[in-house]
């Protein structure tokens, strides 16, 4: 349906055209299930959402910038250049405020991350070269690492313990130092006894393959929230195994997600916790820009220790445990009484969750963004000057955000991500600069995936045009720092840089996106904190590192070893970012690209 606007014309993808009054707005898309019972295998096999099902539709059934067959399908290209002018932000349905949802209807498949389908096409294939229908992403010939590469890895010069995900098509010096699904499921990490996976979107029998062969039949919990026909869907793809268990997350509060990505190792030899940013879909290990904590093996405790320990000085033991008790599941009891019987003293982050909820008193302090406010008032060091450090926040999904600055983001947002040390000082709102970097369309028609990569950029006409004062705070991705500029960032980073970029403050790298919903949101005149989803991420203070200085230094290049190496943080993208200039716009996915093809000669056409 061609819609006008503030921006002009432009063509909005059917699937958003429906209105909430006859859907049921907590569902997600079953179209892709019922696709497949009718037999064409035209979606992904597993619950997904309109973003990336478009993505899908596009990389199944390519259309070339000279194709004819698209003319009655899209405005001409004279209107289509206007409807990219002056485009604001736009943001998925799940991380809408429900008032809006109400308004306007995308049902919830466009969650705030989609599942992607299980095909690709190299980047080096000819204009007229076809993939075989069964070509699917799993068989993009990922090998683990050489154990050599491997162990030094882990055991060697990276005390942050922070990696990135490998990826296809860069340079190759770039992927030394990264890891892939199958590197850290790998035995060099440990003789796994059994694995707990948290995630949101996930391909069962994808993952089961990603575990070496004779950890295939290990006990493997699946936590998860999924309701209703796309709940079945995962349990009926887990039916030809029978070592799979899962665990429902309760999502009691509208529009929710789980958003954790984490996984719990247990080996004979010990421990292993993760905290990362991927879906569990092929994709998400393939060609985009990713971020991973990795824990140190814990070691069990001597029997009989109780109490606190094998705590850190962080708290992280007790942290975690918070975090899995507040699901509130039988089934997760058994993990919390084995981290309780391990010592986890030797690590140096701090854990930050969010989980549903409405929270007040000194819980509110517990989740989302005022935890983060209480980590950093209690363990950062007060900067000099310090408002003039700006704040980055980059992610992949941003959610509404009211009419303007002062209704979240100036406001109570921006004052967790400038706390520092314990003065009591509330800087005014104008007074720190805030750079928020996400993907252009050029950056995504430039990037190794092509169009396609804005599947999981799922941001909407619809809300692009309520917040057009955020566009001013847009910057760039580029990381030639990582060698990523082209794969797209689902990362998700928040620091506070010196004015000079050259030290931060602090890092923090976790699955919540720029929401409301991830982050919490205050209400009752400021006494509680509403929680929609869960998230999970961790945050390098450089106290935690010994370094007294209060900063850590920035690495030019990833790569460069550097004497201190724990003084020098592996920031994975370029620093100062850069602002959109006048011709840039910010992705947004349901709408149609076709003034200029993609890598691979393609362009985007959603609907």
């Amino acid at each position: 349906m061609l819609q006008e606007g503030a921006h002009g014309k432009w063509t909005v993808s059917s699937s958003d055209e429906s209105t909430e009054e006859n859907s049921d707005s907590e569902k997600p898309s079953t179209s892709s299930l019922l696709d497949a019972t009718r037999g064409r295998m035209s979606g992904p096999q597993y619950p997904c959402s309109d973003a990336r099902k478009a993505a899908h539709k596009r990389k199944a059934s390519p259309l070339k910038l000279s194709d004819k067959k698209i003319s009655t399908e899209i405005p001409p290209a004279e209107k289509q250049r206007a409807s990219q002018e002056g485009l604001g932000w736009c943001l998925s349905s799940s991380d809408e405020e429900p008032e809006d949802q109400e308004k306007h209807a995308h049902k919830e498949t466009l969650k705030e991350e989609k599942c992607d389908s299980p095909k690709e096409h190299p980047l080096n294939l000819s204009k007229d070269d076809e993939l075989p229908e069964n070509q699917k992403a799993e068989d993009y010939d990922e090998t683990p690492s050489e154990a050599q590469d491997t162990w030094d890895l882990l055991n060697g010069g990276n005390p942050f313990r922070f990696f990135l995900t490998k990826v296809k098509g860069i340079e190759q010096s770039y992927n030394s130092g990264a890891l892939h699904i199958k590197d850290i499921l790998s035995p060099l990490f440990g003789t796994l006894i059994s694995s707990a996976q948290f995630n949101y979107c996930i391909d069962v029998g994808w993952l089961v393959r990603q575990y070496p062969q004779e950890f295939r039949k290990k006990p493997l919990l699946i936590v998860h929230g999924e309701k209703r026909e796309s709940k079945a869907e995962l349990l009926a793809q887990a039916r030809p195994y029978e070592n799979i268990s899962f665990c429902q997350a309760k999502l009691d509060i509208a529009f929710g997600t789980h958003h954790t990505k984490m996984m719990l190792l247990s080996y004979e030899e010990g421990l292993r916790v993760v905290i990362h940013t991927s879906n569990l879909i092929a994709e998400d290990w393939h060609q985009k820009t990713q971020g991973i904590w990795i824990s140190p093996l814990y070691p069990r405790l001597p029997q009989g220790t109780t109490g606190s320990a094998g705590e850190s000085e962080t708290n992280f033991k007790s942290d975690l445990i918070s975090y899995l008790m507040a699901y509130n599941s039988p089934t997760l009891k058994e993990w919390i009484d084995l981290i309780q019987e391990h010592d986890l003293s030797e690590t140096r982050v701090y854990l930050l969750g969010s989980t549903p909820g409405r929270y007040q008193g000194s819980d509110k302090e517990k989740w989302g963004h005022l935890r983060l406010r209480k980590l950093l008032k209690e363990h950062a060091s007060s900067i000099p000057a310090q408002e003039s450090w700006p704040v980055v926040g980059q992610f992949s999904s941003i959610g509404s955000m009211g009419a303007d600055g002062s209704k979240w983001l100036c406001s109570e947002f921006q004052e967790s991500l400038v706390a520092a040390g314990s003065s009591v000082t509330t800087l005014l709102k104008c007074d720190v600069p805030i750079h928020l970097v996400y993907p252009t369309v050029n950056n995504v028609r430039q990037s190794l995936e092509g169009y396609p990569a804005g599947g999981s950029l799922p941001y909407s006409i619809q809300t692009a045009q309520k917040q057009l004062w955020l566009h001013s705070y847009f910057h760039k991705w580029s990381a030639e720092v990582s060698g990523r500029s082209h794969a797209i960032p689902h990362i998700k980073t928040y620091m506070r840089p010196s004015p000079d970029f050259q030290k931060i403050a602090w890092f923090l790298v976790t699955s919540a996106n720029l929401s409301k919903a991830a982050w919490g949101a205050l209400e009752k005149n400021g006494t509680q904190l509403m929680i929609r989803s869960y998230e999970l991420g961790v945050l390098f203070l450089p106290s935690a590192f010994g370094l007294e200085k209060g900063y850590f230094r920035v690495r030019g290049k990833m790569l460069s070893e550097s004497k201190d190496s724990a003084t020098y943080f592996p920031v994975p993208y370029d620093l100062p970012p850069e602002q959109y200039g006048s011709k840039d716009q910010p992705w947004i996915w349901n709408i149609p690209y076709t003034d200029a093809p993609d890598t691979h000669g393609n362009m985007w056409v959603p609907s």
